[in-house]
């Protein structure tokens, strides 16, 4: 909508004039038309219009603007106080709210022209033909912000995909490559997405149920290892960007369906069936979040909190204390091969508890699982092929893992995080114990060069094996004879900036530099580099 038309004063009557201006009333400030309060705690319930300025009573004879008031009040009846019969002439308005209140006026000299009404000045219309033209912007501003506000609420309502259901989806996606003298042979420039659309229901207010479906296409980059010979596979995980399936050909499929609900005021449940979660209370560290955080799996998370793929099974948070929550899961390993093999009480299974410390700037976690696979042994998704502790037979583990967070400023985070886990293998003539460990410490940096843009720093070592106690178990998970252990220790080193375009893209280019991959050192050195970029919806 244009702003109005408003002819020149010398030549044009007082209706002419007043004719040109809208018929619509825009109601927008309290003490105009008691519709909106600035502050949002007070009521703002409609009360009868004031037509005596000695009804508002934080209004004097005294005060130097009583006369003003009183024949706006009384002669024009155009304005009004709060609910509590204040005027709070004190707050400053602004140049839309006055605007406002000025066609509020002029809405009521229309009333006395027509009515030729005797309270009717005509050098008052002068005065406010001067001011309607000075706020010709605003008024025209207003009324463009009213018509789309209105739009965009009946846009809403007839678009509205369920009164208890939120639909929401992200799309991420990978342009990247890994360089390096081995590595340049095998891999290429690749694009790859995951999908993901997510249906949030809530029946009562306070539970939730989701269910989510994923396609994707990502792949591993290969860092082509050649030692140590006759391991499992020259392929290792240690360029994973996201813990999740390395196959994908874009199929949409559930991988997500889970229903959460409070027990009393301190306890909530969650049963999964698909990716049971551990980590009911928020992680400690700012790098986990999939589009903003670090760009690969081992920078993002400690991955020795996940020894098992856990699916299927029920988690607990519970609030002991304002600073101390503590979290439960058990949950049934999937999938594997061997239908006969599945479920809690028939195959693999993950049972933790994560206590979870919050005080000011200091956060603290740590976790204890207590997992069994019949064939995937700890396959944390990172490190070496060896720390894996696959081809020894069914693996029970005790793993642990503990980190923190600081903020140093409101700007900067320091983390670190260690994990460690005794496997022990069970297989006939392969029994014996696995120890594996890897650390990390990271540096956060908030609002970098932008306000909600976010860098980071980390340094680590991927999970390793660190000793087997016998030479079998070694042979069986790829070491060669008479190596007990990874041979040397790799070192991870990544760095990421996240651009944050709004609320719904972001773009974040990173690197990261395997310095031995397979903690090994007679492989070449890779480097990964991607630019990932976040659609949310």
């Amino acid at each position: 909508m244009g702003n109005p038309s408003i002819p020149n004063q010398s030549n044009a009557s007082p209706t002419s004039a007043l004719e040109e201006l809208p018929a619509q009333n825009i109601e927008l400030h309290p003490i105009l038309e008691n519709n909106l309060a600035p502050e949002s705690s007070e009521d703002t319930t409609s009360i009868p219009q004031v037509t005596s300025v000695s009804a508002l009573t934080d209004v004097q004879p005294t005060d130097w603007a009583f006369r003003t008031l009183q024949s706006l009040v009384e002669r024009y009846g155009c304005i009004a106080g709060y609910p509590d019969r204040t005027y709070r002439g004190n707050r400053a308005i602004n140049r839309y709210e006055f605007a406002a209140g000025l066609n509020q006026c002029l809405e009521r000299v229309r009333e006395l022209i027509t009515a030729q009404s005797s309270s009717f000045k005509k050098e008052d219309l002068a005065k406010l033909q001067k001011l309607q033209e000075e706020f010709a912007a605003e008024l025209s501003a207003l009324r463009g912000r009213v018509d789309a506000l209105e739009e965009h609420t009946a846009t809403i309502q007839a678009q509205q995909f369920s009164t208890t259901t939120k639909l929401s989806g992200e799309v991420l996606t990978y342009l990247g490559d890994a360089f390096g003298k081995n590595a340049d042979r095998v891999n290429n420039t690749t694009f790859a997405y995951v999908g993901t659309i997510k249906l949030n229901t809530s029946f009562t207010g306070k539970d939730l149920l989701v269910v989510s479906m994923q396609g994707l296409n990502i792949r591993r980059f290969d860092p082509n290892t050649k030692f140590p010979k006759g391991s499992l596979s020259g392929v290792t995980d240690e360029t994973r960007f996201l813990s999740v399936s390395t196959s994908g050909n874009g199929e949409l499929l559930l991988n997500r369906l889970s229903y959460r609900f409070p027990v009393g005021q301190k306890l909530l449940v969650v049963l999964d069936a698909f990716s049971n979660d551990r980590l009911l209370t928020a992680p400690i560290s700012s790098l986990s979040d999939s589009s903003t955080g670090a760009v690969s799996y081992f920078g993002g998370i400690n991955p020795m909190i996940y020894p098992v793929n856990q699916q299927s099974g029920v988690s607990m948070q519970w609030q002991a204390a304002s600073w101390l929550n503590f979290d439960f899961s058990l949950g049934s390993e999937g999938p594997i091969n061997d239908p006969s093999a599945r479920g809690i009480f028939k195959g693999g299974y993950g049972a933790s508890v994560r206590p979870v410390i919050t005080l000011g700037k200091f956060k603290f976690g740590a976790s204890y699982i207590n997992s069994y696979s019949p064939q995937n042994g700890i396959d944390t998704a990172s490190g070496s092929n060896a720390a894996k502790v696959i081809g020894a037979g069914p693996v029970v583990a005790n793993t642990y893992a503990a980190g923190f967070s600081y903020l140093l400023t409101q700007k900067l985070e320091l983390g670190s995080s260690a994990g460690y886990s005794n496997a022990r293998a069970l297989g006939k003539g392969t029994q014996g114990d696995a120890h594996v460990f890897d650390y990390r410490i990271n540096l956060v940096i908030f609002d970098l060069v932008k306000k909600g843009n976010l860098g980071g720093l980390i340094f680590g070592m991927q999970p390793r094996l660190t000793g087997t106690s016998n030479e079998a178990l070694a042979t069986a998970i790829g070491l060669p004879l008479g190596q007990r252990s990874d041979r040397n220790v790799g070192f991870h080193v990544e760095a990421f900036y996240t651009h944050r375009f709004n609320d719904n893209i972001t773009i974040t280019p990173g690197i990261f530099w395997l310095t031995a991959p397979n903690h090994d050192e007679r492989n070449p050195s890779v480097v990964v580099g991607v630019i990932r970029t976040s659609l949310s919806f």
